[in-house]
């Protein structure tokens, strides 16, 4: 229980549709909260955008509404987790030269392709710790200075969400984390700078971009402008923390190399923390969000977004009606596994690793009149789980150890079915956390090491991480999954020469 004296942090996550701002006690207890939405533009196909004014509205609504609650004489310190890949285009004036792109634009397919041809994809998967692949900033950066070149030639600054904040929060030149440099692409992810092979084929100098700056640095304070739009405290200092992948991946206290967290949400997010700098087609590397070590990192882009496809698309009344889930899982619980011979490819938009391929799209196989909407629920789920245990296993094998467990957050951990199902087919325990907030509680406990409430971030992520909840696999299950793995394991191959033919036959459909 916390007492009207006790000192907080804030922990403010501006994700792609929101932004929250959440006060932490020492304990990783939430006592205050705030939050604002973030509008998202779909100009045409394949485009998503934002105008970086948005960000500060949103982040200024939440954080009055936070500090309202608690009176800002409590906020020892801030810091910022923040949707990653998504860039801005600002002139000397700080005003922004041309929208946003965020994370989920395609807009560069052309670039993915002709850079890595002339660059080489080996090298840029070494400096960068990514594969090649449409979501890092690099390849934007490329469509705009061959799209747009007046633009860019007037472009003084390209800065993540993060930056763009704390400049408005602090004032003075553009800093950042480490662990929202890394996912633009730009970084060299072992000398712990912004690459200057890279910087030179973008023809941009690395004083246009934020200082790059380690977990828990102070990136500056609160000025008294930003006092009266936020309500925090003149002088509360702000520190450096970043993408929401890598905070949540703090707030599970993923600081062990056998504990793998997991987000089952929008899109389902999984890492794993390595003491050493790796790179391998079956993970994208990250820098860990304690600044020691690195995080293997899986992502698939269809998590509950597929989901919340199938019932909004062919439920009737859909995610409006209350029962829907409910009624659902019970149905699918009296399924048995493999949904009488049903079998879903996930890739609605694409996959990453570790196929990393963007043309790649859903598919079902051996649907029949006896299959009713029960069965293809759970094959999304037996879907979506069976391709994270894959993953999680090729990383496994080139770690060269096991991970024991996974630690789920998100809004699929509230699903009884997926998270058993998930214990099943892994053959691990699931720990289910106590906080949906990860990447917030990530944020706040990098402010508590920066308010020096903690040695280090590691014992402010020990102190802070809260309980769980045990799910505990059932071994007579466990055979049967595995049989449905070894099938699922060559659908993508056996699919994926008719998935590139479909997606340019609907290109060349497609009025431009």
């Amino acid at each position: 229980m916390s007492s009207s004296s006790e000192k907080l942090v804030i922990g403010l996550d501006s994700s792609t549709q929101s932004t929250k701002a959440i006060a932490w006690n020492a304990a990783g207890e939430a006592v205050a909260e705030g939050r604002a939405l973030i509008p998202l533009s779909n100009p045409r196909l394949d485009c998503f955008e934002q105008d970086p004014l948005d960000w500060w509205t949103a982040c200024s609504e939440a954080l009055n509404a936070c500090v309202a609650q608690v009176g800002p004489e409590r906020i020892d310190a801030v810091a910022i987790s923040n949707q990653r890949e998504t860039i801005a285009f600002l002139d000397d004036r700080g005003e922004a030269t041309y929208p946003a792109i965020t994370w989920l634009d395609e807009r560069a397919r052309v670039q993915v392709e002709s850079f890595s041809e002339s660059f080489g994809p080996e090298r840029i998967h070494r400096i960068t710790g990514r594969p090649v692949d449409i979501t890092p900033c690099l390849y934007r950066l490329l469509w705009m200075k061959e799209n747009e070149p007046e633009v860019y030639a007037r472009t003084s600054n390209f800065v993540d969400v993060q930056s763009y904040l704390v400049q408005r929060l602090a004032g003075g030149p553009f800093k950042t984390g480490w662990i929202s440099a890394d996912p633009m692409g730009l970084f060299d992810m072992e000398g712990k700078c912004w690459s200057q092979e890279l910087l030179a084929a973008l023809a941009i100098d690395a004083s246009q971009l934020p200082e790059a700056c380690p977990p828990g640095a102070e990136l500056g304070r609160v000025t008294s402008e930003a006092e009266t739009e936020t309500g925090l405290k003149a002088g509360t200092p702000i520190f450096a923390a970043g993408g929401d992948g890598q905070c949540a991946g703090l707030g599970t206290n993923c600081v062990q190399p056998d504990r793998a967290y997991i987000n089952l949400g929008t899109a389902v997010v999984s890492g794993v923390w390595s003491p050493d700098y790796r790179t391998g087609p079956a993970w994208r590397t990250e820098i860990a969000a304690q600044g020691d070590g690195y995080i293997l990192e899986n992502c698939l882009r269809s998590g509950t977004f597929l989901v919340d496809w199938f019932v909004d698309r062919f439920m009737p009344g859909g995610r409006s009606d209350p029962e829907v889930f409910t009624r659902l899982e019970a149905e699918a619980l009296e399924v048995p596994i493999g949904s009488n011979g049903l079998l879903i490819q996930p890739y609605w938009s694409g996959v990453m690793d570790p196929y990393w391929d963007i043309s790649a799209r859903g598919a079902i196989l051996g649907l029949g009149g006896s299959h009713g909407a029960a069965h293809i629920y759970r094959a999304i789920l037996e879907a979506i789980t069976i391709d994270q245990v894959m993953r999680t296993g090729e990383t496994e094998t080139a770690l060269g150890h096991p991970i024991s467990h996974y630690v789920a957050i998100g809004g699929g951990a509230a699903s009884p079915l997926w998270r058993q199902m998930l214990a099943d087919a892994s053959g691990k325990q699931v720990l289910i956390s106590d906080t949906v907030e990860a990447s917030a509680l990530g944020a706040g406990m990098i402010a508590a090491f920066g308010a020096g409430w903690y040695p280090s971030i590691v014992a402010a992520a020990a102190a802070m991480s809260g309980r769980t909840q045990a799910i505990e696999p059932d071994a007579g299950k466990g055979e049967r999954y595995r049989a449905l793995l070894e099938i699922y394991r060559d659908l993508y191959q056996a699919t994926s020469s008719i998935n590139k033919r479909l997606v340019r036959f609907a290109a060349e459909g497609t009025p431009a």
